[in-house]
């Protein structure tokens, strides 16, 4: 006798009907990884065939509220799949929920992604998904749904936000200020530098100013606030930011 819940939970993996599940467990002895391999050689088991496909393609979508934002990262195999309705529905209805609480970012297991496995016909995921609240939130997705931005800000406004989070998606900083630059990622670009250095032949002398205005460059190119704003090459975004009384709490940026 195989229980219900061993029954459900094949169900829920391979989107085949209790039945059919019922008897590949009680065929494998109540081993869920042998009834598996049962109801794939029978062709009954399409999402775990699909389930070792590569997802390359997808959408991001984001919902918010002007106080939180949702953003969420739904992966499939093809391009083709990642643009159609269905499978934009599913992402938007994704972030919706998760921007309401009835799901958290860590979620990854849904009924709603196994049934579009089988309706699709491909291998869909749900990638990452992130949820973020401040005085203002900002988003912008780029047209190709292919990067999503979510910036949280104390002070500004909407407007700021959504042009903070615009400028993100263009140029993909690492972190907000330089001094959050990780001491192994300086560490690394030292090394280049310094074997660039030696090729050129520079003095030993003036080895170590040249590296210091080689690390002062990296951290600031790297910097959220450094960084001259996309929409005005007059202004860094650390100007921006001042002259709207804001700071940047936290950025993040997904990419397909």
């Amino acid at each position: 006798t195989v229980s219900i819940e061993k029954i459900k939970e094949l169900r829920e993996t391979t989107g085949v009907s209790m039945m059919s599940c019922k008897t590949a467990l009680e065929e494998a002895n109540g081993d869920a990884e042998k009834a598996i391999g049962i109801l794939r050689k029978k062709g009954e088991a399409k999402a775990a065939d699909r389930a070792s496909k590569s997802t390359g393609q997808g959408a991001i979508v984001v919902k918010s509220d002007g106080k939180k934002a949702a953003m969420v990262t739904l992966l499939c195999e093809t391009d083709f799949v990642a643009r159609g309705e269905d499978f934009l529905a599913l992402a938007e209805s994704l972030a919706e929920k998760l921007l309401k609480g009835e799901i958290k970012p860590e979620d990854k297991d849904l009924p709603e992604v196994k049934e579009a496995v089988l309706k699709l016909g491909e291998n869909v995921q749900i990638g990452e998904m992130r949820l973020i609240s401040a005085d203002n939130v900002g988003s912008y997705v780029h047209s190709n749904k292919k990067i999503g931005v979510l910036v949280s800000l104390k002070g500004g406004n909407a407007d700021l936000a959504r042009d903070i989070a615009m400028h993100i998606a263009a140029t993909n900083p690492q972190v907000i200020s330089p001094d959050e630059i990780a001491e192994s990622l300086v560490d690394k670009e030292k090394e280049i530098w310094t074997d660039q250095l030696a090729k050129e032949g520079k003095p030993a002398e003036i080895i170590g100013k040249i590296m210091l205005g080689k690390e002062k460059k990296f951290r600031e190119e790297n910097a959220l606030i450094k960084q001259v704003f996309v929409k005005d090459p007059e202004k860094t975004i650390e100007q921006l930011l001042k002259a709207q009384d804001a700071m940047v709490i936290k950025f993040v940026r997904f990419f397909i």
